[in-house]
């Protein structure tokens, strides 16, 4: 069954803002005690010597299934081969890890310990979501590309939730209550879709706690069970978003979206107002720094660098650095808001064009990472390692996928991700049946005598792979190529005069 949330503000006296600021520090104190738990009986399991077998094992079969893949004369019986395999691993890891006990009933029953001395403050539930939330961090690092299960600073737990309405954190009769606190539940009853979706069974609630203009603000998430009511302009009394028919491409980039379906054919770039908050982060950082130097001299070498002595380095921070902090913490607040609102918008966009939505696969951690080459360009100066991380921290491009999948499995369907490597959408050229490589800085393509936008054409091509999600269907292409052309040729004039950015080369 699905779900969906819904989030209301909480009107907090200050006692009470109080009492829910302890319990999220609480709360805190007892996730890191689990951590130092967990961390001791997983530091043990990884010297064993079935641990570092099976692992080193796992990591050739791991290998063999990836040249299998790409290999193009391979067959199915031999990938079933190495899948069995990788399975048999997998289950000697499970039967290792259940017993040192690293799964979530492990995890549930230490955090027993611990919560009972602080049941005034936390229930058995919220305190089992607790252990939930650290085990989804070690099945990251477990099954997933995580590399490490952190400790949470202060004021870095930010929500707490129930495992139902029954018990611990509960809406009832329009206020939330837990464990002694009733606090009122700011509902616009005018509003017809929040009403809709009060009509709704409950599964459970969570407190979030956001940090607004140098104070927290308190809210409440309900999550309800079934579908989302639908949102209806309350004016015109249409839809304001609906399911499309027919195939969209998407060729997403670090910063920017190529579109292209039957009705309409885009480029646009990620979150553009987002940006312009960028300059405020920076200013405001170098502020901050040159205060922490003025008030702490004696952590910093001559040379500026941070003493390292092997001991704790301790700073002290002026009311100045403070009020800059809070300040920053602000600008990534609406930076946030920001790109989230932007990204569901421009979602809600995508899937009027149609339900068949198409997307190439990216590795966007990959992109982030630094170049690990030293390379020198023709001038003999040193090329600069950074690559695109600051433009995936800000643009969010990994996020407007997740909005888009999740929009789409309320019908039923989901994101169709198509294999990059076999469809080299950027390379291939439909009228010549031919692929060729291009550079980068190469952003226009010419198509049978036409001059085509780069991206705006692999949104085409995404557009009209075949169903094996490996390959381009030709027929496809000529026949809707005409269409493609007018809508690419009207985007171009929109695009001419505005200031686009370069990669999009108009």
């Amino acid at each position: 069954m699905c779900n969906f949330i819904i989030q209301f503000p909480l009107k907090t006296e200050l006692w009470q803002s109080d009492v829910l600021n302890k319990r999220f520090e609480i709360s805190r104190h007892i996730y890191n005690s689990l951590v130092t738990v967990t961390q001791k009986r997983y530091n043990e399991m990884i010297k064993t010597k079935v641990y570092r077998l099976n692992y080193a094992e796992l990591t050739e079969v791991n290998k063999e299934i990836e040249k299998v893949n790409k290999h193009k004369k391979s067959t199915e019986t031999e990938l079933k081969i190495w899948n069995d395999k990788k399975k048999q691993i997998y289950d000697t890891l499970n039967d290792l890890r259940t017993q040192y006990g690293l799964n979530e009933y492990s995890f549930h029953a230490d955090v027993k310990n611990i919560q009972k001395h602080f049941k005034t403050n936390i229930d058995s539930f919220t305190a089992q979501k607790i252990a939930t939330t650290l085990w989804r961090s070690y099945k990251e690092l477990i099954f997933g590309d995580g590399e490490n299960v952190h400790y949470k600073r202060y004021g870095s737990l930010n929500s707490l939730e129930g495992k139902s309405n029954k018990t611990g954190i509960r809406f009832v009769n329009g206020k939330l209550s837990w464990l002694g606190l009733e606090m009122p539940v700011i509902i616009d009853y005018k509003n017809q879709y929040e009403t809709q979706a009060l009509e709704n069974e409950i599964s459970y609630c969570r407190i979030v706690r956001k940090y607004v203009r140098s104070k927290y603000k308190f809210y409440v998430q309900i999550v309800f069970k079934g579908a989302a009511p639908i949102k209806v302009n309350s004016e015109t009394g249409k839809i304001k978003c609906f399911l499309g028919n027919g195939d969209v491409g998407l060729d997403i980039g670090t910063r920017t979206l190529a579109i292209a379906s039957s009705s309409d054919v885009k480029i646009l770039e990620l979150a553009d107002r987002v940006q312009n908050i960028e300059n405020q982060k920076r200013l405001l950082l170098r502020k901050q720094d040159r205060s922490r130097r003025a008030t702490n001299p004696g952590n910093y070498n001559p040379d500026g660098t941070i003493r390292n002595q092997g001991k704790k380095v301790i700073w002290n921070k002026s009311n100045h650095y403070i009020e800059n902090q809070n300040r920053l913490k602000e600008l990534y607040r609406k930076q946030a808001d920001v790109r989230k609102l932007q990204h569901e918008i421009l979602a809600n966009e995508i899937l009027e064009l149609g339900d068949n939505i198409y997307v190439e696969t990216m590795n966007y951690a990959g992109l982030q990472k630094r170049a690990k080459k030293t390379e020198k360009n023709d001038s003999g100066k040193f090329i600069k390692k950074k690559r695109f991380g600051k433009s995936l921290a800000n643009k969010a491009p990994a996020m407007l996928l997740d909005i888009i999948d999740r929009k789409l499995q309320k019908y039923g369907r989901q994101l169709i991700k198509i294999d990059i490597w076999s469809v080299k959408a950027s390379q291939y050229n439909h009228a010549e049946d031919s692929y060729k490589k291009k550079k980068l800085s190469e952003r226009w393509n010419d198509i049978d005598g036409h001059k085509i936008q780069r991206d705006m054409y692999s949104a085409f091509l995404i557009m009209n792979v075949n169903e094996d999600l490996k390959s381009i269907d030709k027929v496809k292409c000529t026949d809707r190529f005409e269409n493609f052309l007018k809508l690419h040729d009207k985007e171009v004039q929109r695009l001419i005069g505005n200031k686009n950015l370069s990669s999009i080369a108009i």
